[in-house]
């Protein structure tokens, strides 16, 4: 096929000044393990093919055949004819007079042809020189490709003329397709088959047009070259054709696609989405929507410019293609559609993703990171009509701990919309109700057998009262209780299921749930369990998180809430290790009072808890 890397950057973006020749430099040097060869072996082409036409003595008829055919490749080449999904955007019919040439003249003149048509053509593009020698280079190669084959064939009558044309068309396309797609996928980091693939599929019904005009090309030539003027009119015709139906495409497609990324945009992800959705459900399959949102995006456009944002942009989306069905929702917010695929299978199209666009750089090696979002439907206590709405809450979890990541909607994930919803109510008491009843959420996803937090409740309040706290003072200890682990909603599964001791990554999560639950509990206005809450982990000795406080400087509730989570915590069995006897954990807290516990909390659990008691909470 005539296709060029022509248009391997368009739509990219100026750099600033500063930085534009050493992005060209670093730009080049990543093309050059596919540039190279090809210059190489193109100009090897090129100099045999100007020694062997140079040694053939052409009769002047053939020279203005030569130049005839020449002049009509490169006029050709300089107006391509548009065709959708292939790497440049559009497939030259300069394919018919090069393999034309070669059939007609021999392989020394379809170079030369190839090679000075693309090569006048680039020249007057004022395209840069790395991109006029690739290309000029490509056309040598796919020539001489071609003229090999015609080389090998015999002439021997109509029959072989049309095998002869089959295969020189068919060696041309196969040279020239691979190497535009090469540097291409290259320059973009795209998988190299898949736009082959793609390229192939756009392209082949062209070619095979092409293919049959050329042989119409060689059949009138070798009656007179005069004849093949005829050629004008079918070639006329197929460009304008084209011409039309891209036109209108593109027309239809301005109003479905972002003009930045090429992706379908908000509308048209609305509109797929709930196509998608009626198909899926009829065929009983499950529909998976993956929110991307690129991370820190403004602090890429201070730094750099918005330039080099829209070059990040552009390079996440062609990250996202492979995939599924991408699309820009938002400034810096891509969407996934993935038909047909359930949750286990969208986490690891959307790891992959995210470990791809991790290879992208902002500028100045700054590495650009992202997180993102899951949620399939059907799944239960999600209608189809909440799946972006949910996807979105996965990913402003994905965002809020840590980014870079990918997190799965859960149906206990929708308890977290419920405090907004409790935070508007005029009752203080039924707020206190409604938030107490969150805690069987946090006991469904946390490490414990039993219920933790009823436990840690229940001993929390009669500590509370054994410490002579005014009755409010033990029932809001009692709601802390409950709640202490609330945070722990937003922990991603696998961390607090984990069978083996965590890493520090994983810790350094763990140990923000606690101010996660105080930012779920503040905008109750139930004060002062969300501070309790926001303490619960604190050390007496000061070495505890998230604050580091120490002593009486922990409030009061917090020092109760730590001893009755700690001793409940090792009575009960984990996921990684077995429970421990009464008299254990006793000597355990009395071991840690005055480092880790506050000793007067510790004396009061020791001396006037009773184990009775404990037994009757445990199997109650």
């Amino acid at each position: 096929m005539g296709s060029t890397a022509t248009e391997t950057t368009r739509g990219e973006s100026r750099p600033d000044e500063a930085h534009s020749h050493e992005r060209v430099s670093r730009e080049t040097r990543r093309l050059l393990p596919v540039i190279a060869p090809v210059l190489f072996c193109a100009t090897i082409a090129v100099v045999l093919a100007l020694s062997a036409f140079a040694a053939f003595d052409p009769s002047p008829g053939e020279i203005a055949g030569f130049f005839a055919l020449l002049v009509a490749a490169a006029f050709v080449e300089a107006f391509p004819v548009p065709i959708e999904n292939v790497p440049v955007g559009g497939t030259s019919l300069a394919t018919v007079f090069i393999v034309g040439t070669a059939v007609v003249y021999g392989w020394a003149p379809a170079i030369l042809v190839g090679f000075i048509a693309q090569l006048v053509v680039e020249v007057g593009r004022r395209q840069p020189p790395i991109r006029i020698a690739y290309n000029s280079g490509v056309y040598a190669l796919a020539a001489t490709a071609a003229g090999g084959v015609t080389a090998a064939i015999p002439d021997d009558g109509f029959g072989w003329l049309a095998v002869e044309v089959g295969l020189a068309a068919s060696a041309f396309y196969a040279t020239n397709l691979p190497l535009v797609a090469a540097v291409v996928s290259r320059w973009a980091r795209e998988p190299f088959l898949a736009l082959l693939a793609r390229a192939v599929s756009s392209t082949f019904i062209a070619f095979a047009i092409m293919a049959s005009l050329t042989l119409m090309l060689a059949v009138l030539w070798e009656r007179s070259p005069f004849l093949s003027a005829a050629l004008v009119g079918p070639l006329a015709a197929i460009a304008l054709y084209q011409r039309s139906v891209h036109r209108e495409l593109k027309a239809m497609r301005l109003a479905l696609t972002d003009p930045l990324t090429g992706l379908g945009n908000h509308r048209h992800f609305h509109e797929r989405l709930q196509r998608d959705l009626v198909e899926t459900e009829a065929l009983g399959l499950p529909l998976t929507v993956c929110l991307v949102d690129i991370d820190d995006f403004k602090g890429v456009n201070d730094r750099f410019g918005h330039p080099a944002g829209d070059r990040v942009l552009a390079q996440v989306a062609g990250r996202l293609r492979q995939d599924g069905e991408a699309f820009r929702i938002g400034g810096d917010e891509f969407a996934l559609l993935l038909s047909g695929r359930d949750e286990q299978e969208a986490v690891a199209v959307a790891d992959g993703i995210l470990t791809r666009i991790a290879g992208i750089e902002a500028d100045a090696g700054e590495p650009v990171r992202a997180s993102a979002g899951i949620a399939t439907y059907p799944q239960a206590g999600v209608e189809p009509t909440d799946l972006l709405r949910v996807a979105d809450k996965a990913l402003y979890l994905a965002k809020e701990h840590g980014k870079g990541r990918v997190r799965v909607f859960r149906p206990d994930l929708r308890e977290l919309a419920a405090l907004s919803r409790l935070a508007e109510g005029p009752d203080r008491d039924a707020r206190l109700r409604a938030a107490a009843s969150l805690a069987h959420a946090v006991d469904a996803r946390d490490a414990y057998t039993g219920s933790h937090s009823y436990m840690v409740a229940e001993l929390a309040a009669r500590l509370a009262r054994l410490l002579e706290l005014e009755l409010e003072q033990v029932e809001l200890v009692r709601l802390a209780g409950s709640l202490h682990d609330l945070g722990k909603l937003a922990i991603p599964e696998e961390i607090l299921r984990k069978p083996g001791p965590l890493n520090e990554a994983e810790r350094l999560v763990l140990e923000r749930h606690p101010q996660i639950g105080y930012r779920m509990l503040e905008s109750l206005g139930v004060e002062p369990v969300s501070t309790w809450v926001l303490h619960h982990h604190e050390r007496w000795d000061g070495h505890g998180y998230p604050h580091g406080l120490g002593g009486d400087a922990i409030p009061l509730g917090s020092r109760i809430l730590l001893v009755a989570d700690a001793y409940d915590a090792m009575t009960t069995d984990r996921v990684y290790r077995g429970k421990v006897t009464h008299e254990h954990a006793v000597a355990e807290l009395e071991r840690c009072a005055g480092t880790q516990f506050d000793p007067r909390v510790v004396a009061t659990f020791v001396a006037r808890v009773k184990r009775s008691e404990l037994a009757a909470l445990k199997s109650s």
